[in-house]
């Protein structure tokens, strides 16, 4: 009998995943396309901890509402039975409910449910399952995005975890703490925690482990512009996924190897192969997969062709890509999420240089609503400033954009930002130059010296300088 090259139990031929460790077994992609595919893991969201090995209620591929409502249905009835017989609840039941709510995306049901069940599991004593519970609060907190409440709860999943010596459960919280603090743009935090995850999952021997979190940490790298690295990476991925036969992560890798050449500069033909090349594999799935899995594989890749087609001026491509992505945003994400930001922001960009500066504005606002809801205040900053430049050199209308750099400025000198605030009164100082309020203008001036001595900006420190000598005179 063949066993599974992950967990090493007995499996069947015509298993498409091992129903020991849940993890894909697909001979090949030409079988795959036969079969019904499903993906027990999703990188680099967040990470599910499954309450029983056999029965893994949050797994990714997604079932229909009416079983789901018929499984809920069964639950209550088996709960009432409970309570009339005045019998002790399971929170086993509680949990397995909310995971149904959370498939239906209704997270205040699933919320409520896990607040019992973690109740229930503490009067049991059921540390696993206190764990369990706190990761997914953490998790729906995280959607919700109450990022310090998330922090919370995979805390004190983790420190339990930590005390039951539960390695493969420590690398997900590891993961999902990484993936928090990556939302945040704190990005020393983020590559401690994924550091750490691979770290384990090296030490442990969990190469499935290992590659899942070298893969987010990744994500971290690109910002970093470690290139090097991430190459180093994704060959060692790549290299694994096709010896496992692993679609979902080879098409994962192909997307991240399109953002890493996309991210070089001047290599948007291997961009475009690659992610092209992603989009290939995600068709010949087809219906093999759900709509939601689908549409998380596809928004990256259309969101980075859609960058690459606006740099080589083809306006109508990009902006066909860009909605494209924004729709695949919408169908998997539960509510507003940050990735949306990002596209409309692209599309705003894209819509100036069409010259359509109405749309622009109106996308700007939408995007920076977004960020601003996140708790992105330095990136909600930064697109009050871009919407009081076209307001200033596109529609030459001095109060408005008087008034969008003067909301950025508060955000900034709040951030403690010195080289955007000194930007920002530098631009200010000169608008009002132009107004010949002069008085007001050596006020924005000098202080926009300050900052500029703060950061040592020579060049800028003595052009402005200059400005207010031939002010006073």
């Amino acid at each position: 009998m063949k066993s599974c090259p992950y967990c090493n139990n007995p499996i069947q031929e015509n298993w498409s995943y091992c129903r020991n460790c849940n993890k894909p077994l697909l001979v090949n992609l030409e079988d795959a396309l036969d079969r019904n595919v499903r993906f027990p893991y999703d990188e680099p969201e967040a990470y599910h901890l499954d309450f029983e090995e056999e029965n893994n209620e949050y797994e990714t591929s997604i079932i229909e509402d009416e079983e789901i409502d018929q499984k809920i249905k069964r639950i209550n009835e088996t709960l009432e039975r409970k309570e009339i017989l005045g019998e002790p609840i399971p929170g086993s039941l509680l949990l397995e409910k909310s995971g149904l709510y959370y498939k239906k995306r209704d997270l205040q049901n699933a919320l409520k449910n896990l607040e019992l069940a973690l109740k229930n599991f503490k009067e049991e004593n059921d540390l696993l399952n206190e764990a369990i519970c706190h990761n997914e609060l953490g998790i729906i907190h995280e959607d919700n995005g109450l990022y310090d409440q998330a922090i919370y709860h995979f805390n004190r999943s983790l420190e339990i975890l930590e005390e039951l010596e539960d390695h493969p459960k420590i690398i997900k919280i590891l993961n999902n703490l990484g993936n928090i603090y990556f939302l945040l743009k704190d990005l020393e935090h983020s590559y401690q925690y994924y550091q750490k995850a691979f770290n384990l999952s090296k030490q442990e021997n969990l190469t499935f482990e290992e590659v899942k979190s070298s893969s987010n940490l990744v994500e971290v790298l690109y910002l970093l512009k470690d290139y090097d690295r991430i190459r180093k990476i994704l060959e060692i991925n790549l290299e694994f996924f096709k010896e496992k036969e692993d679609i979902y992560g080879t098409i994962q890798t192909e997307i991240k190897y399109g953002k890493l050449f996309y991210l070089m500069d001047e290599n948007y033909d291997e961009s475009l192969h690659h992610l092209t090349k992603a989009l290939d594999l995600i068709s010949k799935l087809g219906e093999n997969i759900s709509i939601y899995i689908k549409a998380r594989l596809e928004w990256e890749c259309y969101f980075y062709l859609g960058r690459i087609y606006q740099i080589r001026d083809n306006n109508t491509k990009a902006e066909n890509l860009y909605l494209q992505s924004l729709e695949a945003v919408r169908i998997f994400e539960i509510s507003e999420n940050i990735k949306e930001g990002e596209i409309l922001e692209s599309l705003a960009e894209l819509y100036i240089s069409k010259g359509d500066i109405k749309r622009a504005i109106e996308y700007f606002e939408l995007s920076r609503e977004i960020f601003y809801k996140f708790g992105d205040n330095a990136k909600s900053a930064e697109l009050k400033f871009k919407i009081g430049k076209i307001y200033l050199e596109y529609e030459e209308d001095t109060t408005q954009a008087i008034n969008f750099f003067e909301e950025s400025l508060e955000v900034y000198e709040d951030l403690e930002y010195f080289k955007e605030s000194a930007i920002i009164l530098h631009k200010l100082g000169d608008i009002y130059i132009q107004r010949r309020i002069i008085e007001t203008a050596i006020s924005y001036f000098e202080r926009a010296r300050n900052y500029y001595q703060k950061i040592q900006d020579e060049y800028n420190l003595n052009l402005i300088t200059e400005k207010i000598k031939s002010l006073d005179m």
